[in-house]
């Protein structure tokens, strides 16, 4: 990625977490955690794919497998981290958006999680 497309801010598509449980209930949706292994292992999305943000290029996202007509949701610990990866996503033609704030506001709502 470009220097400048790591910015975690500015404005990009997001999903409420009620929006993810619905379409993650109905197999609509890809989930990328982006956080690091340590943050990933301790409590995730089930179904969620782990590339670190530190990791993303074309290359590591290719090896995701993802399916391009399936949108897909990145995911961080506080929806900043997720900002540089749904740009990535997008630039390389996936309907990507982010969780609004992140597993902070999926904890919250008590969304299920696993861990190794």
């Amino acid at each position: 990625m470009r220097v400048g497309d790591w910015r975690p801010f500015g404005q990009v598509p997001e999903i409420s977490v009620e929006q993810l449980q619905k379409e993650r209930e109905q197999g609509a949706i890809q989930i990328v955690d982006v956080r690091t292994g340590p943050e990933f292992r301790r409590s995730r999305i089930p179904e969620a794919r782990h590339l670190p943000i530190t990791a993303f290029s074309r290359h590591r996202l290719d090896s995701l497998k993802l399916d391009r007509q399936r949108p897909v949701v990145a995911i961080c610990l506080t929806a900043h981290r997720s900002i540089p990866a749904v740009r990535k996503l997008r630039e390389l033609g996936y309907d990507a958006r982010q969780l609004r704030g992140g597993m902070r506001a999926w904890w919250k709502s008590g969304g299920t999680c696993t861990q190794d």
